[in-house]
């Protein structure tokens, strides 16, 4: 399952999608890559990685690493507090 969260939610017009991808995504930095790739709505809204986090099961995740068999995949901005 992909989460998708604020401005990125808003970016792809969908908060969730039930995604398989193909066995080649092996990493963060893959998935991202594969999930540009569905749309124009999606390659707008992951052009710039350095503006999105991803977490797999709740837990933060670097683009180098692996999914393996995380069930959930968030997508977002960077966290900020005031």
């Amino acid at each position: 399952m992909m989460l998708y969260f604020a401005w990125v939610r808003e970016a792809i017009g969908a908060d969730q999608e039930t995604l398989t991808p193909p066995p080649t995504v092996e990493t963060v930095a893959d998935l991202l890559d594969w999930l540009a790739a569905r749309s124009p709505n999606h390659a707008a809204a992951l052009a710039d990685r350095t503006a999105i986090r991803v977490a797999l099961d709740q837990d933060f995740a670097q683009a180098d690493t692996p999914i393996g068999t995380a069930q959930e995949v968030a997508i977002f901005p960077p966290i900020t507090g005031g």
